[in-house]
């Protein structure tokens, strides 16, 4: 099982979606193992954000982050990142598809509603900074074999 992090950016904060959004996650199958309501400081954004410090977004992107409180996420599941990102779909709503969480709310090319970490390495290091190893709870679901099959030993 791999655990990701996900972050409702201020304007799907703004706009009224968490409830919407978080929903298609759970129906999914993917288990929110930590969650929070906070306001990114500048120093976190530019540690989240520091790979791309020399692009000509990056400033704006930092500003737009701290502007308004996020909601973060530590997802859990089989393949959860990639699960996770083929939801979200395309970085811009207007070329997202229609079914994905940018395709149906957004139509920015610079607010796209959510972040979502793209690796194994980038989770880890993502989750780090936004989560105490305590803030991340793993829990037994009852509903789990009926997500995955696990008749072969993991899940399918």
């Amino acid at each position: 099982m791999e655990t990701t992090l996900i972050i409702f950016k201020p304007d799907a904060v703004q706009r009224g979606l968490m409830g919407r959004i978080l929903s298609r996650f759970e129906d999914k199958g993917l288990q929110v193992v930590g969650c929070k309501l906070m306001h990114i400081t500048q120093d976190l954004a530019a540690r989240h954000y520091e790979a791309h410090k020399a692009r000509p977004f990056y400033n704006s992107l930092v500003g737009f982050m701290t502007s308004s409180p996020v909601l973060v996420l530590a997802i859990r599941g089989n393949n959860a990142i990639a699960v996770s990102r083929k939801m979200m779909g395309a970085t811009f709503g207007s070329n997202a598809e229609p079914g994905t969480i940018r395709g149906d709310f957004g139509v920015s090319n610079s607010f796209n509603l959510i972040h979502g970490s793209d690796s194994p390495e980038a989770a880890e290091r993502e989750l780090a900074l936004f989560f105490q190893p305590a803030e991340i709870v793993s829990h037994d679901r009852a509903m789990e074999k009926w997500v995955y099959d696990c008749s072969g030993g993991a899940p399918e």
